[in-house]
């Protein structure tokens, strides 16, 4: 399940870019947290079919609701990554603006 929601929200993400291209939403960085999360769950599927061969097919309930909650925090904490950085860097010099007005 992990991998299902990180490669969703890479292809999602990568749509995204893909359409607006815009460098002031600093969407690459999006995209490359979540393509990373993705060969990182890729990995770790592999090496987990190796371990268990057949019964990596048949997970309990309780491991594939782990595996989505998982899932859901790697997004949510790329997401939060991302606005962090975006107001870091203040491509678009709105911060920058807000904080000479005041």
């Amino acid at each position: 399940m992990t991998l299902l929601i990180t490669v969703f929200a890479a292809v999602a993400a990568t749509a995204v870019w893909y359409q607006k291209n815009d460098k002031g939403l600093m969407l690459g960085v999006l995209c490359w947290m979540f393509w990373g999360a993705s060969l990182m769950w890729l990995v770790d599927a592999v090496f987990e079919y190796i371990e268990l061969r057949a019964a990596y097919f048949t997970p309990e309930i309780g491991d594939m609701v782990n595996d989505a909650f998982l899932g859901l925090a790697v997004v949510a904490l790329a997401l939060v990554i991302w606005v962090v950085v975006l107001l870091i860097r203040d491509p678009k010099g709105v911060v920058r603006a807000r904080l000479k007005r005041q």
